[in-house]
C-alpha cells in the first residue's frame, strides 16, 4: 500500500466549517473532504480511508485532492455545472402549442402529428425526443389519450340521436 499523499492545507478548519455552512450540497462533500484532509494534514490520509469517512468513491477524493494542490480552494470548488440548456421553443410558439393542445377540434392525434405541424408551422427541425420531452413537462400531456371524435362530426346530429334512441336499450 503506498504511503499517504501529505500536503499543506493554507485555509484554517474555521474557514472551511463557515464555507461549509454557506455551500450548496454539491459542494459540501468537497468541503468535507477537505476538512478531513486539515484533520489529518501533519501525517496525512490514504484516500481510501478519507473516502469512507467522507462517504464518497476514492477517485473522487483522489479528484478533489489533486485539484487542491494545483489550483487551491477554488479549482477544487470549482465545477463544469452549467444547469438547464436554454428551451429550444420560444415563448410565442409555446402559446401556440398551448392553443392548439387545448382545442379539442384540431385533430392531431398523437406526439408525431404534433411535431410534423410545429416543424412545418414554425419551419425548423426539432428532435422528437426535445420536443416529446418539452410537451410532457410542460403541458403534461401523456401518450395514451382518449379515442378522437371526427373533425366534423355534427353536434346537433349527436343530440338528435341521443334523444331518438331508445333509452330501455340498455336492458
Amino acid at each position: 500500500m503506498a504511503n499517504p499523499k501529505i500536503f499543506t492545507i493554507k485555509e484554517s478548519e474555521k474557514q472551511i466549517k463557515r464555507l461549509l455552512k454557506s455551500s450548496s450540497p454539491m459542494l459540501c462533500t468537497r468541503l468535507k473532504a477537505l476538512l478531513v484532509f486539515k484533520q489529518y494534514e501533519a501525517t496525512g490520509i490514504p484516500k481510501r480511508v478519507a473516502s469512507l469517512l467522507v462517504g464518497v468513491d476514492q477517485n473522487s477524493i483522489q479528484t478533489w485532492r489533486s485539484a487542491y494542490i494545483t489550483g487551491g480552494i477554488d479549482l477544487m470548488l470549482s465545477h463544469k455545472n452549467t444547469g438547464y440548456k436554454p428551451s429550444k421553443i420560444s415563448t410565442e410558439q409555446e402559446a401556440a402549442l398551448a392553443i392548439k393542445l387545448s382545442n379539442p377540434n384540431n385533430g392531431i392525434v398523437g406526439f408525431v402529428e404534433l411535431l410534423d405541424w410545429f416543424n412545418t408551422t414554425y419551419n425548423v427541425d426539432i428532435n422528437y425526443k426535445t420536443f416529446h420531452g418539452f410537451i410532457v413537462r410542460k403541458f403534461q400531456a401523456k401518450i395514451k389519450v382518449a379515442r378522437k371524435v371526427h373533425i366534423k362530426k355534427d353536434e346537433t346530429a349527436v343530440a338528435a340521436f341521443k334523444k331518438t334512441s331508445v333509452k330501455s336499450a340498455k336492458k
